[in-house]
């Protein structure tokens, strides 16, 4: 098929992200949530418009959910591959107003940008797959592969209300589904004066753990050699402060090859982390995927300043490199020590998929076309995403949300951060790519 582009198809990609944006969907964590029905009732009704019918799933009181099939019976490019599973998360994390420079909720346009929470995390991509699902769908341009529409809950706190339900208990919607594409990728970065494209072929695997000691009550100001904050505070001590190794996974091994051609050197695990540097402000992300990581990230313990506690607690964001998961564990388990307790809140898989195929294509064909004089690239992600759970079908996954960026917006630094926004015409820009990807998915 020849790139071609749908009438219109960006012409509401604007309206509908600031329309999502002003649709308070908080996500606080630990099952409390402001609840995406309305976000979820407003996009089926958007899919209903064009006469794609759609079904909101509720998991939980207003934790809603909303999947469609659209598309297929036909003869051509992908028709034979199976479903192709297009996903976005209605979700967003808490903003505190006071810190903002406009209203998180107002989606409100400023110096070329849409603004607020979710503007990059993630309903721009909701609003690009939108707008193009109505534009095609007004225009008679119907994919010849079946696509099923997925917009989820709960992604910010792990999926569990959210994509990890829909497959165990509503897995008939994604029957024959065989590839999936869903955050965080198709970005833009620059490096020595080339915009590189990241495409997300890989994600580290979650650990949430609670750490617990128990040790003897007891009165401050008299000796205690079996105190609970003593011995949580050293386990947290040699767990936040280890130095993990450098390891590198085959998607990061082809993004490094890539950066080394433009630095005219070789790629090694030694020079890696120089390499990494070359991305600016991205490398704050990139960085991060080079090794296993622990982060503590709560402490509590006690009542009262001359009362030595029975029990401390403490929470630790732990994050394992595909293939790398024995040597995460191992370690972890020498660092803690004996006397600790080790609850896992969350623990989640890390994947891998192969940089290569018909869909890997079409995601570089689609970006090329729109710029020309781009490079694209896989790279491993640091956070997690839905994949994970819809990895459980079996399915090869991608992040492909794509954004041609300003070389001097610190991309990465939006996503969770305050000032959350992105460019209107890399909104428009994704739609246009979108539409092209899906002639040839």
């Amino acid at each position: 098929m020849a790139d071609t582009t749908t009438p219109d198809v960006a012409g509401e990609v604007v309206d509908l992200c600031r329309d999502l944006i002003r649709i308070d969907t908080s996500n606080y964590g630990d099952d409390e949530s402001t609840g995406e029905r309305k976000a979820a009732e407003y996009v089926a009704t958007l899919l209903d418009e064009v006469g794609i019918a759609a079904e909101v799933i509720e998991t939980a009181p207003g934790r809603a959910n909303v999947v469609a099939r659209w598309g297929g019976g036909g003869t051509g490019t992908g028709a034979d591959r199976g479903a192709l599973l297009l996903h976005g998360h209605l979700d967003v994390v808490p903003a505190a107003a006071e810190d903002w420079t406009v209203p998180p909720f107002s989606g409100e346009i400023q110096d070329g940008y849409v603004w607020g929470r979710g503007a990059v995390d993630m309903k721009d991509f909701d609003a690009m797959l939108l707008s193009v699902v109505r534009a095609r769908q007004r225009a008679g341009r119907v994919p010849e592969r079946e696509i099923v529409l997925c917009f989820t809950a709960d992604e910010e706190a792990g999926g569990h209300h959210g994509a990890q339900l829909l497959v165990e208990n509503h897995a008939e919607w994604f029957e024959g589904c065989t590839e999936a594409v869903g955050e965080v990728g198709g970005f833009s970065t620059t490096v020595r004066g080339r915009r590189l494209y990241l495409i997300e072929a890989a994600e580290k695997g979650m650990a949430w753990m609670r750490l617990s000691a128990r040790g003897r009550a007891g009165h401050g100001s008299m000796m205690n050699d079996d105190n609970a904050v003593t011995r949580l505070a050293s386990a947290v001590a040699r767990i936040g402060a280890y130095d993990w190794p450098v390891r590198l996974t085959p998607t990061m091994r082809t993004l490094l090859a890539t950066v080394g051609e433009l630095a005219g050197v070789e790629a090694t695990p030694e020079n890696a982390p120089a390499l990494v540097e070359e991305f600016g402000d991205a490398a704050r992300m990139l960085g991060a995927v080079l090794r296993n990581s622990t982060n503590p990230t709560m402490l509590t313990a006690g009542y009262k300043v001359n009362v030595i506690p029975t029990d401390a607690t403490a929470h630790v964001d732990g994050r394992f490199l595909p293939g790398f998961e024995d040597e995460f564990f191992a370690t972890l388990a020498e660092l803690t020590g004996e006397g600790i307790d080790i609850d896992f809140l969350s623990k989640q898989p890390p994947w891998e998929t192969p940089y290569d195929g018909a869909l890997v294509d079409a995601m570089t064909r689609s970006l090329l076309a729109e710029d020309p004089e781009a490079l694209v690239a896989p790279y491993l992600m640091s956070g997690g995403t839905d994949a994970k759970h819809f990895l459980a079908l079996g399915v090869r996954s991608y992040g492909f949300a794509p954004l041609r960026l300003p070389d001097d917006l610190d991309f990465t630094a939006l996503f969770h951060g305050v000032d959350e926004r992105v460019p209107v015409d890399a909104l428009e820009f994704g739609a246009r790519v979108m539409d092209r990807f899906l002639d040839h998915a």
